[in-house]
């Protein structure tokens, strides 16, 4: 009887154990970050975290962050699929010295969503990247503030796959950066992307520009009812070098003005092309600038005019 107690007990410790473990261990599926929060909190409605850092931790695969008061909630690293989703307060996690705001580097199926984000790399080191993305299926930028990532190589977004991944800006404004959106897939990789309803203004290079350097896979770019506007250098550029991939970018309903000597419109090399429809480009340096093999194609129903030099250089090719 001794025994069988003996072991009755052990047993009833062990389950005690499991029990008093698994809950530390679980992961839940919605978390909670406060500016008065504790990243020792098991991020609840009641009990939130202080950084998305500490969040991520605590909050399931295909799960969501969100923000229950104003904050800065620090940088984080995203491996996983999941959402930070904060568009009813100013939630804004500050990247200068440096560094990157939101990396992204997670598995070839997952899927990340930024929601309502104020990325601000200002300090006396500005920020690199406001948004770095790696690899993943797809990421969707919406509702967001991304500005002052001003290193040399820094853009507000950079999006450099190394696999098949897709990008979606939605309603966000990408300003004073260095690039806005800089697109160069790594490798073989693919980048397909869309922008539109956007603000991408006052970059100090281009706004966006998308670079075939060190790439095979090639990008497509679409770019809708937007503003790319104001930028140093161009407007929406492509830089491919010789024996370069397939990179196209379309534009269709775009306002390109007050952009630098680079061009409103830029394709540099072959396999570049850039095709614009119901487009406005004015005020800027060079309208349009297809070089070393690169091609602008028209429908014929934009208004380029009001350049330093409209162009076309060399002449537009016109579509049907």
């Amino acid at each position: 009887m001794k025994v069988i107690r003996f072991f009755l007990s052990l047993a009833a410790l062990l389950v005690a154990s499991v029990l008093l473990i698994a809950p530390a261990s679980a992961q839940a599926t919605r978390t909670w970050v406060s500016g008065v929060g504790d990243d020792v909190n098991p991020c609840s409605r009641t009990a939130p975290c202080k950084t998305f850092a500490g969040a991520i931790s605590k909050t399931a695969a295909g799960g969501e962050i969100n923000c229950i008061d104003p904050g800065g909630y620090g940088t984080v690293t995203i491996t996983k699929s999941i959402t930070i989703a904060c568009e009813d307060v100013e939630a804004s996690p500050l990247n200068s010295g440096g560094i990157n705001g939101v990396v992204i580097n997670a598995a070839a199926t997952d899927i990340v969503i930024l929601r309502g984000l104020d990325i601000n790399g200002a300090g006396t080191t500005p920020g690199l990247n406001g948004i770095r993305f790696l690899a993943g299926a797809a990421l969707h930028v919406e509702d967001c503030l991304i500005q002052n990532s001003t290193q040399p190589t820094g853009s507000g977004i950079s999006f450099a796959p190394s696999g098949t991944s897709e990008l979606y800006i939605h309603n966000s404004t990408i300003i004073h950066n260095t690039n806005g959106v800089r697109i160069q897939p790594t490798g073989s990789g693919v980048a397909s992307v869309l922008i539109d309803n956007s603000t991408i203004e006052n970059n100090n290079l281009a706004g966006v520009k998308a670079d075939g350097t060190g790439n095979t896979g090639g990008s497509n770019t679409t770019i809708v009812n937007s503003s790319v506007s104001g930028n140093t250098n161009a407007g929406i550029s492509i830089l491919n070098p010789v024996g370069g991939p397939i990179i196209k970018i379309g534009a269709d309903n775009v306002v390109v003005a007050n952009n630098g000597v680079a061009g409103g419109l830029r394709a540099e090399g072959a396999n570049a092309t850039i095709r614009v429809s119901r487009s406005t480009i004015s005020g800027n340096g060079l309208g349009t600038n297809a070089l070393s093999g690169g091609v602008i194609s028209s429908y014929g129903n934009n208004q380029i005019n009001g350049n330093t030099s409209d162009g076309p250089n060399p002449p537009i090719i016109p579509l049907k």
